[in-house]
Order: C-alpha cells, then structure tokens, then sequence
C-alpha cells in the first residue's frame, strides 16, 4: 500500500492545483463562489502550549489525531510538499491529494496552508495557523474555502459540507489535546 501512494506522491508532484486562488486564504476575505469555514478557538495558555501545538501540527499528528492516514513528500510541511491523506476504512476511504502552498513563520505565529489536487473531493484551500494572543493564550485558527470537485461530493450537497464541519471539529479537538500534553483521547 505504502508503495502505491509512493507512486501516487511522484505522480502529484507534476500536477497542478485545482483551483485558481492560491494562498487566498491569507487574507480576511475569502473568495467568492466556495464554501467558508472559519475557526478561531483558544487550546490553551503559554509558551509550552504553543510550542507542543506548533510541533503536532508540523509533525502531521494533529491530522493523525484527527482519524486521517497521512503519507507526505516531506518530514514537514513546507512549500511544495505534497501530502496523501486517507480518511475512512481501508476498502472504503476517501484519498485526499494536497499540496503545501504557504508557511507561516513568525515569533509567535505558525502555520501552513494546502491546497486541493486532482483526486481530491473538493477544490480549495486550508490553512492551519497557531499562534500566542497578547494575553498568551494559543489560538488555532482554521480557514478555508472549497467547493466540490468530484461527483460524490457534489451529490452529497450538505452532507459534503457537514462532513467538513466534523473534520473540522476533529482537527481542533486533535490539536487542543496534543498541545495540552495529551496523548490518549
């Protein structure tokens, strides 16, 4: 198995993203025509917080913690890394192409953003940035926008768009236990 996605990885790698607005999802404004998600949650308080969030979210256990397979072209990601993401049992999963389009590296603010690639159910773009409010707590803000690219999406209408909100909800309750020190949950 590790081998076919190996193959699929090479075969990204000179595909192009889905979709036109690359690293849109920088900006306050999301573009027009897709579907939003925007999420700002505190998981935390203080420098070791944001430094074991930074670290999962960097390490891919946050998307691990969150139910997804994960094989990526690189340790980490970083700008053209290509991920493979798997969600649902093995004869019935969902692949999930992506591409790393941005990294944020700041003092106190961490994060990158991927976007969608020929395969994946929807088209669009996701961006996971961590970072210390002035107070000192750790914000993890998610945004996104997508629409769908591939007919079980589009026939699942808003179930398609339920399933992004679990994920969601997945990816936060992931990231506020890892960056807690949990480690079973």
């Amino acid at each position: 198995m590790r081998r076919k996605v190996t193959r699929s990885l090479a075969e990204l790698a000179a595909a192009r993203l889905t979709y036109e607005e690359v690293g849109a999802t920088r900006a306050e404004s999301l573009p027009a025509g897709y579907g939003h998600v925007r999420r700002d949650v505190i998981i935390g308080t203080g420098p070791e917080v944001f430094e074991r969030a930074v670290a999962a979210l960097f390490e891919w256990r946050m998307h691990q913690k969150a139910g997804l397979a994960v094989i990526a072209s690189s340790g980490s990601p970083a700008p053209g890394t290509d991920v493979v993401l798997r969600a649902g049992p093995a004869v019935l999963h969902v692949t999930i192409p992506c591409r790393v389009v941005y990294t944020v590296d700041e003092v106190g603010r961490r994060g990158f953003a991927y976007g969608t690639l020929p395969g994946h159910p929807e088209r669009g773009e996701e961006a996971f940035i961590v970072h210390r409010t002035g107070a000192g707590d750790v914000q993890f803000r998610i945004r996104a926008f997508s629409r769908p690219a591939s007919l079980l999406a589009r026939a699942g209408g808003p179930v398609t768009r339920m399933v992004q909100q679990y994920a969601t909800d997945r990816y936060v309750i992931a990231l506020r236990n890892l960056a807690r020190g949990d480690t079973e949950f």
